[in-house]
């Protein structure tokens, strides 16, 4: 059996490629075919972790999560991660494989087009339906060479291509146009229907526009998508949370909970936080600059691909000093991951894996140590509180599906004269099998707490019982109402909303040409 397979391209990055895959994921899947996603290339620091512990990107693992069925590494062989303006960690079916300089970017085919193409086979001879997400744009006339993500894989695919631009950022049309005007014949036949996404008023008034469109370059329009605030659908890049400065829907008064994630150069996982926006009684902030902090009741700092680095870096900007004066005077604060290890009393990265700082002194908050190693954790985990105190304060036993993403040991040292180190978190089993682990520590009084384990406020149990700590703490009458966020109900929208406006019985007979 050969999938039936579609693929989304775009005008640019960020113009809704992923979130129409995960729509269409839905939708074939309510259908009752069997579906998966694929992106054969992913640059991204959002990653997270497939059932047999393997590395992918989370755009990928949501889709698979949208279509129902479990991810694997073949839905996203290859995974760059930067790590600086010209360099990337390599990941090669969910497994470090180096780095990726910006000049081999030509030369790159030779090297991975075997994986790409095994696994986007693999899966064909598996699923009813592919999915197949591209990758910035086709239209990169410089990157064409090496391309191993666009309309390479729509070649040897031979799959029809929706091309999608966002009308919002303006110049959807010239966009559209440009981009099939830059394809080669080949490619150009390829492309199917057009998309616009994220259009506000009347359609009426955009009419004209399309079906000039439609005449300038024989490509029909097959739908336009209105923006939506209301559907929520993990984000997959961390330029959303580098934009943002504050959570859409975060309350401005008084009694709600000030939260501040301090938005490092190479933010990693953000989506961690995606729970604690959705509270009503919880006001939170990405800070970019020691000056947005402010006095919050909470400070987070987030993971990173390259811990040592955004650590000088926050120092440079003033951000270490207000974390650590805030914190000494009563602040509570949580680090996830590479924050874990920025809290604690140094860094060490002899092999200079990650950095060529050797040891740094960390922000001192925990009397942990870190070391770094060239083994990488990524695991599915079922971690469990061991000390409730503080912000865990009545959480002991609980345990929460959570995953890890990390290079390095962190142990707690002694006598160093930083706040102490009492184990507080410790994994239970490990991609499916028995461990006993301490992966969260935090201070005597558990006002700081750190963790390697991803995941942590997705429990609701976890997050609300924190939130209460916290409220009851800063003298704040927070309260929640009965839990009534549900993922599936918001892929079930979502799938709706892209029914109601997109032409499936016309992307149905494209995908059985």
């Amino acid at each position: 059996m050969t999938a039936k397979i579609i693929m989304v391209q775009g005008t640019g990055s960020s113009v809704g490629k992923s979130v129409l895959v995960s729509a269409l994921c839905r939708i074939f899947a309510q259908d009752g075919l069997r579906v998966a996603p694929f992106k054969a290339q992913n640059m991204s620091l959002n990653a997270g972790v497939t059932p047999d512990g393997l590395e992918i990107g989370r755009a990928q693992l949501v889709q698979a999560e949208a279509a129902g069925v479990a991810p694997t590494v073949d839905m996203n062989p290859i995974l760059l991660k930067p790590e600086a303006d010209y360099r990337a960690q390599l990941v090669v079916m969910g497994r470090p494989d180096g780095t990726l300089d910006s000049k081999e970017y030509p030369t790159r085919k030779a090297r991975l087009w075997g994986v790409v193409t095994g696994a986007l086979d693999r899966l064909r001879a598996e699923y009813d339906v592919v999915v197949v997400e591209g990758a910035g744009s086709p239209a990169e006339v410089n990157l064409r060479q090496g391309d191993i993500v666009n309309m390479e894989v729509a070649l040897h695919a031979r799959s029809p291509v929706l091309l999608i631009g966002d009308i919002d950022k303006g110049g959807v049309f010239a966009s559209l146009y440009g981009t099939v005007a830059l394809l080669d014949n080949r490619e150009r036949a390829l492309v199917q229907g057009f998309v616009i996404n994220k259009f506000r008023g009347d359609i009426a008034l955009l009419e004209p526009g399309l079906r000039q469109i439609e005449g300038l370059t024989a490509v029909p329009v097959v739908g336009v998508l209105p923006y939506f605030h209301d559907i929520y659908v993990p984000e997959e890049d961390a330029a959303i949370a580098a934009q943002a400065t504050s959570s859409p829907s975060a309350r401005q008064d008084a009694e709600s909970l000030k939260i501040v994630v301090v938005v490092l150069p190479h933010i990693a996982n953000f989506d961690d936080f995606d729970p604690l926006a959705r509270e009503d009684s919880v006001q939170l902030k990405y800070a970019r600059e020691a000056g947005q902090i402010g006095e919050p009741d909470l400070i987070i700092v987030p993971g990173t691909k390259t811990t040592a680095n955004d650590l000088a870096y926050i120092r440079e900007t003033g951000i270490a000093e207000a974390i650590t004066k805030l914190a000494a005077s009563g602040t509570a604060l949580i680090g996830v991951c590479g924050g874990l290890q920025m809290l604690g009393a140094t860094i060490a990265d002899p092999m200079s894996l990650e950095s060529n700082l050797g040891v740094v002194q960390g922000l001192e908050q925990l009397a942990i140590e870190t070391s770094f190693g060239e083994e990488k954790q990524t695991n599915r985990v079922v971690a469990e509180v061991t000390h409730g105190r503080g912000l865990l304060e009545g959480a002991d036993g609980i345990r929460f599906d959570a995953y890890e993403i990390h290079m390095g040991e962190t142990h707690p040292l002694t006598g160093t004269g930083v706040r102490g180190a009492v184990p507080s978190i410790s994994v239970k089993t490990r991609s499916g099998a028995p461990a006993d682990e301490v992966v969260g520590y935090s201070s005597e009084d558990g006002w700081i707490l750190g963790s390697y384990t991803h995941g942590m406020f997705a429990s609701t149990r976890i997050r609300r019982l924190i939130l209460t700590n916290l409220a009851q703490r800063v003298g704040r009458s927070w309260r929640f109402e009965d839990e009534s966020f549900s993922q599936e109900g918001e892929f079930d929208k979502l799938a709706a909303l892209v029914r109601t406006n997109l032409d499936m019985d016309a992307i149905r007979a494209m995908m059985s040409r």
